[in-house]
C-alpha cells in the first residue's frame, strides 16, 4: 500500500520544552516549572549533568503499583501553561502525566487544517475539478456553515484534540471513562475560551457509546481514536487492545456519513507498529479515496543548554537534536 510514512516532530515552544533525556528518564519544563519523571523510551545517556537534573522542580518516582511525585514547596497543585494556541491546567498525578501530551501538537494542527479547509469550510473549487466533486464540496461547505461539521474523540482524556475541533468550528462528542478526565477537560476549555463551543462531554465507556450510537443511527464526520493498551470502563469494564480494537473500529466505520472526512488513531504502549493501525484504515481510503498518513509522534529535545531549535532538525550550534519517541499514529483524511 501506498502510504505515506512520517516523523511528526514538536519542538520547544514559550511554554513547553524537553529539557534532556536519557537513562530511562526526561526532564520537561512546563511553564516555569521543570519535572523530571520516568520514560523507558529514553534509552541513551543523558547530556545535562546530574547537578542540573537535581535542580527540577518535582521528580516523579515509581512504585509498585503506583508512583509518587516529589515535589518543592513552589509547585501548585496545578497551573496554567499555554500550548498549540490553547490554555492547559498541568497537574502531575499518581500515574506520572501531568495532563498534557505535547506529542499530539502536529495532530491538533492537521485536525484544524481538515476542519476549516477547502475540504470541509471550502473556498474556491479549482476549475479542473469534476461536477460530482463540486456538488460534494458545495454540500460540504453548506454543512460547515452550518456548524454541522460533527467530531467524534473517543478516550479523549483532557481534551487537547477536542479543543483543537472545538476551536476550528466543529461540534465535538468527547468521550472518556474517567469522570476525573473529564472535569479536567472541561476546565481546559474553560481557560481555552471555549466554554460555551458546542462539545458534548459524557463519561462513558467507549465501546459501550459507540454501540449506542449506532442503534440511535447517529453519524460523524470524523472519528478520533486515542486508546490505551488497558484500561477500564466507568462501571468496570475491561479494555485490552488486543481484544477490543478491531470491533471498536468496525463499529466507529459505521457512524461514519456517506462522505466521511477523516479518521484518526493513536497509540502509545501498546507495543504495536504504526502499520497496524493503518491498515485498518485501507477500508475507508478504498471506499472514499484520499490518503492515509502513518508514523511517529516525537518531541524534540532543546539541546544541552535548554535551546530552543532553528528548525525540526537541529539546533542553534548546527548539531543533530535528539528525538524522543512519545507514540505512534495512522490517519485517513479526504484531503
Amino acid at each position: 500500500m501506498s502510504n505515506i510514512s512520517q516523523i511528526l516532530i514538536t519542538a520547544a515552544s514559550s511554554d513547553y520544552e524537553l529539557l534532556d533525556s536519557g537513562d530511562g528518564e526526561k526532564l520537561e519544563r512546563f511553564g516555569k516549572i521543570v519535572l523530571s519523571r520516568p520514560d523507558p523510551q529514553a534509552l541513551w545517556e543523558k547530556k545535562l549533568s546530574t547537578s542540573e537534573w537535581k535542580k527540577s522542580d518535582g521528580n516523579f518516582t515509581r512504585g509498585e503499583k503506583e508512583g509518587s511525585w516529589s515535589l518543592k514547596k513552589n509547585v501548585l497543585a496545578k497551573w496554567q501553561i499555554s500550548f498549540g494556541d490553547l490554555k492547559f491546567w498541568i497537574k502531575p498525578t499518581a500515574f506520572k502525566h501531568t495532563g498534557l501530551f505535547p506529542e499530539q501538537l502536529p495532530n491538533w494542527e492537521w485536525l484544524r487544517k481538515l476542519i476549516s479547509s477547502v475540504a470541509l469550510v471550502g473556498a474556491t473549487d479549482s476549475p479542473d475539478l469534476s461536477e460530482a466533486k463540486r456538488r460534494e464540496n458545495s454540500s460540504r461547505r453548506e454543512s460547515a456553515q452550518h456548524g454541522d461539521i460533527e467530531v467524534l474523540n473517543l478516550f479523549g482524556y483532557t481534551g487537547g484534540a477536542t479543543l483543537a475541533c472545538a476551536q476550528a468550528g466543529a461540534k465535538v462528542v468527547h468521550i472518556d471513562s474517567s469522570k476525573s478526565a473529564v472535569a479536567w477537560a472541561r476546565e481546559n476549555a474553560e481557560i481555552s475560551g471555549l466554554k460555551d463551543a458546542p462539545i458534548r462531554w459524557i463519561v462513558e465507556d467507549a465501546r459501550v457509546f459507540v454501540e449506542r450510537e449506532i442503534k440511535r443511527e447517529r453519524k460523524y464526520d470524523g472519528i478520533i481514536m486515542d486508546p490505551p493498551a488497558f484500561g477500564h470502563g466507568p462501571t468496570n469494564e475491561l479494555w485490552k487492545v488486543e481484544e477490543h480494537f478491531l470491533s471498536l473500529m468496525e463499529d466507529c466505520k459505521k457512524l461514519l456519513k456517506n462522505k466521511p472526512s477523516f479518521f484518526l488513531v493513536n497509540g502509545y504502549s501498546a507495543g504495536y507498529s504504526a502499520i497496524a493501525y493503518a491498515n485498518n484504515l485501507l477500508e475507508l481510503k478504498n471506499k472514499y479515496g484520499g490518503e492515509i498518513e502513518m508514523g511517529e509522534l516525537v518531541i524534540q529535545e532543546s539541546g544541552t543548554k535548554g535551546q530552543e531549535s532553528q528548525d525540526k532538525e537541529t539546533n542553534k550550534e548546527g548539531t543533530q537534536a535528539r528525538l524522543l519517541p512519545a507514540g505512534i499514529f495512522a490517519r485517513w483524511s479526504t484531503k
